[in-house]
């Protein structure tokens, strides 16, 4: 049964509060009223919304819990895992959350170093998240392609192909048609797109050139909020591969050129940790702060593909960002491209 205006509560305008400030617009909402089905009793309350209102994902119906939306017997509902009894009253306000809004146009400046019809070819600057996520629901990269390029909105993740992580800068490839993008999941998947990243961290680099770090790698079973090296016999994860070249070493630090093969989440920042050099300021993976840089010191500066729809090859370089200049200057390192 759906109605247009909130079950009878004695904090009817708690309820809906947006928190939204004055003057603000107010995202239109519905209520919904039903009973507990018979065959869910003793169902958590997540649960059985799945089953009462299929429509919405259940942690879109989560987040309305946690917003107060949820009223179960005319009291707001406070957990997801609440359990119900048959026959129990049950109203769900649906309204607009972060998550529900996070794929709208946001207007930001981009650095494009090479766009055509196909595809564009972007410097992303650290501190940019590349898609929304808990606790990003606005301000991505994401955002902002669907305000710069209309055709974003008709592909998938706006064209997004790979991802840096948000401390990460450096160059990315996004679609700006199907075709291209098909063909750019493709290659990537296929080891034919080349990248390239620099990363800084302490100590001495040991290891001969063109070394290359053949880890799988999957979640911590130590902390799920970061990745590690694993062992796939017991447990899940997924081969990776990087190869290492030392572009320069002093007394403080090592400039570290890496080539990525496959792109697993956070995989240059595992295997250099494992490798016993977490990247300078990458206190995720142990890496501590110097030099003055304040976040992780990895940048994707080389990018090289084939055009999935001219052919043509396309290579594009990227210099150090101003931070990790400075971290190098500060350290003494130089680097001769000869």
């Amino acid at each position: 049964m759906i109605i247009s205006t909130p079950p009878e509560t004695d904090d009817t305008q708690g309820l809906l509060d947006t928190g939204l400030g004055e003057g603000e617009p107010v995202e239109p909402s519905e209520w919904r009223q039903f009973a507990a089905p018979v065959e869910l009793h003793g169902e958590r309350l997540d649960r059985i919304l799945v089953q009462c209102v299929p429509e919405f994902s259940r942690s879109y119906l989560q987040q309305l819990i946690e917003q107060g939306a949820v009223l179960l017997a005319g009291v707001p509902a406070t957990k997801s895992s609440a359990k119900v009894k048959a026959g129990m009253a049950l109203a769900v306000e649906l309204r607009a959350t972060p998550q529900s809004q996070a794929f709208k146009p946001e207007a930001m400046a981009l650095d494009v170093v090479y766009e055509d019809a196909h595809l564009c070819v972007l410097n992303k600057p650290a501190g940019l998240v590349v898609h929304p996520a808990p606790g990003h629901w606005s301000g991505t990269l994401l955002n902002g392609l669907l305000a710069r390029d209309a055709q974003a909105s008709t592909l998938p993740r706006a064209g997004i192909v790979h991802r840096l992580d948000k401390d990460t800068s450096g160059l990315m490839v996004v679609a700006r048609t199907r075709q291209a993008m098909d063909a750019l999941v493709h290659s990537i998947a296929a080891r034919e797109v080349k990248r390239q990243y620099w990363a800084l961290a302490a100590g001495t680099w040991v290891l001969k050139r063109g070394y290359t770090l053949e880890q799988p790698i999957g979640r911590d079973p130590a902390n799920r909020l970061r990745m590690a090296v694993v062992d796939l016999t017991r447990q899940a994860g997924k081969t990776a591969s990087t190869t290492f070249d030392l572009v320069a070493q002093s007394a403080n630090g090592c400039w570290v050129q890496c080539t990525l093969h496959t792109g697993r989440t956070h995989q240059i920042r595992v295997h250099m940790a494992h490798l016993g050099f977490p990247l300078l300021a990458d206190a995720v993976y142990g890496g501590k702060v110097a030099a003055g840089m304040t976040r992780q010191a990895l940048h994707a500066f080389h990018l090289a593909f084939t055009h999935p729809v001219t052919g043509e090859n396309l290579d594009f370089r990227s210099p150090l960002p101003l931070d990790m200049q400075d971290a190098v200057g500060a350290w003494g390192l130089s680097y001769n491209p000869s």
